[in-house]
């Protein structure tokens, strides 16, 4: 059914319009398997589809760490094997495989929010990259380490996105060393927006995500398609697009809720449409 997620490869769960997704290896550090990258790219693109019954998500991870990256014995070891075997049409395969997860959690409309402790690596700290914001802890550590097993650090969009993070030089930084981006660190270079105790940071993301969540939604979900599709558009381009970006919004009823609710001095009650 469209409005149900069952996944096997992480835990799910929906409260208050907060849908919450917990990768669930927490004796590995969750890491991901090829079959997990395939259910995770599924899962963000059906919520499209989702978008009255969830509102925002929340992304994290079981246990004190966030992701490890690829999983070294069911994907680092194969894609050894495919390479020594010369199939470079299945590791090809795998990069698009994971390219695509990143593509759709930019296309998924709900704001995703990634809660983030201990160990971010690899292709986890592309995951809390590709989300839309960032909370973290300071004991945390945040790692492209690609460059570290002889692979480059364009992996999975990260020289696209990464720099409009952090900026240029430091995105060249780490991925070029790969080395550890520490929690305060982080919040500093803006990789965060935020840092919690780790004993608050569950609490302090889905608090986020319920604030965007009561919020107009339909609007939301422009604001990050337009910060998606603008990346490749001149100021100009730009400041077109969103103009008419704008028009479709106040063509909406949230538009006219929101008028009402400032003349009587009341919050307004957002429905996303």
């Amino acid at each position: 059914m469209p409005g149900t997620i069952s996944p096997t490869h992480f835990r799910w769960s929906l409260a208050d319009r907060v849908a919450t997704i917990t990768l669930d290896r927490p004796a590995r550090k969750n890491p991901l398997t090829f079959e997990s990258y395939a259910e995770l790219g599924e899962t963000f693109r059906r919520l499209t589809a989702m978008r009255d019954e969830v509102r925002a998500v929340v992304i994290t991870g079981a246990g004190e760490n966030f992701c490890s990256g690829g999983d070294v014995h069911e994907i680092i070891a194969p894609l050894v094997r495919m390479h020594e075997a010369g199939r470079t049409d299945e590791i090809l395969a795998f990069t698009r495989l994971s390219g695509e997860l990143v593509k759709a959690m930019r296309a998924c409309p709900q704001p995703i929010v990634a809660a983030v402790d201990g160990v971010c690596a690899g292709a986890g700290a592309i995951i809390a990259m590709a989300s839309d914001l960032r909370v973290g802890t300071p004991r945390s550590r945040v790692a492209f380490l690609f460059v570290r097993v002889g692979l480059s650090g364009a992996d999975m969009g990260a020289c696209a996105m990464l720099p409009r993070i952090v900026g240029h030089g430091r995105a060249s930084e780490l991925l070029f060393t790969g080395r550890v981006l520490h929690g305060e660190e982080a919040e500093r270079w803006g990789f965060y927006n935020r840092l919690a105790e780790p004993a608050a940071l569950a609490a302090d993301a889905h608090a986020l995500a319920r604030s965007l969540a009561d919020g107009p939604t339909f609007a939301h979900a422009m604001t990050k398609a337009m910060l998606h599709h603008e990346w490749s558009m001149s100021v100009d381009q730009a400041i077109d697009a969103e103009a008419q970006a704008q028009a479709i919004c106040m063509g909406t009823d949230d538009f006219v809720r929101a008028y009402e609710a400032f003349i009587e001095k009341r919050t307004p009650r957002f429905e996303g449409k």
